[in-house]
């Protein structure tokens, strides 16, 4: 049987995992919940790098890599490329499409933290949306700012930082009361495209905030690439049929 390794970590990955056979193999970076009720094997864990992986896929006689991770997971896109380069294995990607900012919109792009730093400076009640980053310094929050950040897992705040771990997908009436809570006055958010998400945009919208947006950074090419997961089932579903004749 031909076996398929999926890159996952996002909502749309787990969609696609629950279709795999028991041969194929979900794997996952370890900061998440693992999925209990999969048929296929499930890989917690790195794999060493661009060689690491290379030299997985030849253990385990992958025939075909789909990288389903977030769009800013660049380093493990790069690593995925590189090593079925090496192999001469196929791999796909899903690359979800951005968000579009609308009629009325606010959004504002910054390239990495120091220009995020800059760019809060005038706001006092942030809202982060980032994952994990804004834990690394909260101890350089200015005097003047309270941040509220929300990310996969609790941790620890401190006097002037809430941490909620919550997972999406969210709606807009909850992402209202978060935003009455908090006295949001700015949101920080990645570019990361997709509906679970995607209610803090609205939210904002609706109030007249601004948003901070990170700019997505550049993914290598895969040899098929698709938008969304409905597109890249079918395809994987042909591509067994092909390979069962």
């Amino acid at each position: 049987m031909r076996r398929v390794l999926l890159l996952g970590g996002t909502g749309e990955a787990l969609r696609i995992a629950r279709s795999l056979a028991h041969a194929d193999v979900y794997s996952l970076a370890g900061l998440g919940k693992v999925p209990d009720d999969l048929t296929c094997r499930v890989h917690v864990g790195g794999f060493g790098g661009g060689h690491g992986l290379a030299q997985y896929l030849r253990e385990q006689r992958v025939d075909l890599v789909v990288d389903a991770t977030h769009p800013y997971a660049a380093n493990i896109s790069g690593h995925a490329v590189a090593a079925c380069r090496m192999m001469r294995v196929p791999c796909w990607a899903l690359r979800r499409s951005a968000w579009q900012p609308g009629p009325g919109d606010d959004w504002r792009f910054v390239r990495n933290w120091p220009e995020l730093v800059t760019a809060l400076a005038p706001f006092a009640r942030p809202l982060f949306t980032t994952g994990r980053e804004p834990l690394a310094h909260l101890h350089e929050i200015p005097e003047h700012q309270y941040w509220t950040v929300r990310c996969l897992d609790a941790h620890p705040g401190n006097a002037r930082c809430r941490v909620i771990g919550e997972r999406g997908p969210f709606k807009v009436e909850g992402e209202r009361a978060l935003f009455d809570a908090c006295g949001t006055d700015v949101v920080v958010s990645k570019n990361s495209g997709g509906a679970a998400t995607e209610a803090k945009l609205d939210v904002a919208r609706e109030r007249g905030l601004p948003v901070i947006l990170l700019q997505r950074p550049t993914l290598p090419e895969a040899d098929r690439a698709f938008d969304d997961a409905g597109a890249l089932l079918e395809a994987l579903c042909a591509w067994r049929s092909a390979h069962r004749r």
